[in-house]
C-alpha cells in the first residue's frame, strides 16, 4: 500500500467553509510545515472575512468530475473529505443526500486516483455504526457498520464505508484514512445536539440512560493535521475519554431535566411529522434511546494521538461558551 513518506507539499480539504473544515485550513494555515498549497474547496464561494491569508479557495460541488483538474493543477498529494450535509431541513429531499454523500464521496474518489492522489482523509461517523439496542457498551472499529436507514445520514455514512472497503481492495494504491467521530463540541458549535441544550428544559426519555461520547473539535482538527503528515492510513474512531449523560448535562447547565415517557415522545413526533412542523418522526426515538458510545482505544494506542480533552470536560467548555454568550 502506497504510503505519504515523503513531504507533504499540497493538500486539498472539501467542505473547507463549513465547521471543521473553517478550523482544519486554520491550523494549517498557521502551521505550514512542508505545505506550498493548502486547497479550500466548497460549494460556495468565501464570503467578507471568510478568506484565509496562504490559501487557495476554489469553489466546486464534490460532484463535479473536473476536480481532478483542479487536484492536478495544485500537485495534490492528501485530500480531506468534510463536505457533507450534516443538518439538511425538513423539505430535503433523500435523493439530493444520497447523491452529495454517496456519489459525491465516489466522485472525489474518481478524481483522486486520475489525479494520483497518494492519500484521502475520509470524515466518516459514529453515527455509521447505527442506533441499536444490541451495539455492545463500547463500539470498536472491528464492530459492523449498521447504519440505520430510516436516518438518511447515519444510513449514507455506512453507504460510504462500504464503497470505501471496496477501493481499498480494488485500489491500494490510493491510501485511506478513515475517522469516525463522536458527538462534535466546541464553544461555537451549533447543530442537532447543541439544539436539545439550547431550550430552558433539556428533555429526555424515561428509563434511558442516554450516553454521550464527546470530541473536542481542535482534537478532531488535531487528528486531521496529524494524518496529513503521518505515514499510513486506517480507521479510528474519535471520543473524549468517558461518558456523559443528558441527565448529567442538564446538571452542568443548570437547567431541569425531563424524562418523557417513549411512547408519549412517539405520538408527538408522528403528529408533528404528519402536520409538517418537523422532518422527524416516531423513528427519532431510537437516535437518543441507542447512542453508540465509541471506544478510543486504537486511537490511543495506535494512530498515537491523546485526545486533550475528555467528554466531560468538553462538555464543560461548550457550557462556559453558552454562559458567556
Amino acid at each position: 500500500m502506497t504510503t505519504v513518506d515523503s513531504p507533504v507539499t499540497s493538500v486539498l480539504i472539501t467542505g473547507a467553509l463549513g465547521y471543521i473544515g473553517r478550523l482544519t485550513v486554520a491550523a494549517l494555515a498557521a502551521e505550514r510545515r512542508s505545505l506550498e498549497h493548502i486547497v479550500a474547496v466548497d460549494i460556495r464561494e468565501p464570503g467578507p472575512g471568510e478568506r484565509t491569508a496562504g490559501v487557495e479557495y476554489v469553489q466546486a460541488d464534490i460532484r463535479d468530475p473536473d476536480l481532478a483538474r483542479v487536484m492536478r493543477r495544485f500537485g495534490v498529494q492528501v485530500v480531506v473529505h468534510l463536505a457533507a450535509v450534516v443538518n439538511p431541513g425538513k423539505d430535503a429531499d433523500r435523493d439530493f443526500l444520497h447523491d452529495v454523500e454517496v456519489g459525491g464521496t465516489e466522485n472525489l474518489l474518481d478524481c483522486c486516483l486520475a489525479a494520483g492522489v497518494d492519500k484521502i482523509i475520509v470524515a466518516s461517523s459514529g453515527a455509521a455504526y447505527g442506533y441499536w439496542p444490541d451495539n455492545p457498551e463500547w463500539l470498536s472499529e472491528d464492530d459492523p457498520l449498521r447504519g440505520n436507514r430510516e436516518f438518511a445520514y447515519s444510513d449514507h455514512k455506512r453507504q460510504v464505508e462500504e464503497m470505501l472497503a471496496r477501493w481499498r481492495q480494488d485500489h491500494p494504491e490510493l491510501t485511506q484514512l478513515i475517522l469516525r467521530p463522536g458527538t462534535i463540541l466546541g464553544r461555537n458549535a451549533r447543530n442537532q445536539i447543541t439544539d436539545l441544550f439550547d431550550r430552558p428544559v433539556v428533555m429526555g426519555l424515561a428509563g434511558c440512560r442516554i450516553p454521550f461520547v464527546l470530541i473536542w473539535d481542535q482534537d478532531v482538527v488535531g487528528v486531521i493535521v496529524r494524518g496529513i503528515f503521518r505515514p499510513g492510513g486506517g480507521i479510528y474512531n474519535l471520543a473524549g475519554d468517558g461518558v456523559i449523560t443528558m441527565r448529567q448535562m442538564a446538571a452542568a447547565l443548570g437547567k431541569p431535566y425531563l424524562p418523557l415517557p417513549v411512547g408519549l415522545v412517539k405520538a408527538v413526533l408522528w403528529l408533528m411529522k404528519k402536520l409538517g412542523v418537523t422532518q422527524y418522526g416516531p423513528e427519532q426515538v431510537g437516535f437518543l434511546r441507542y447512542r453508540p458510545v465509541l471506544s478510543n482505544r486504537r486511537l490511543k494506542e495506535e494512530f498515537g494521538y491523546r485526545p486533550r480533552k475528555s467528554t466531560r470536560e468538553v462538555f464543560q467548555l461548550f457550557v462556559e461558551a453558552r454562559r458567556g454568550g
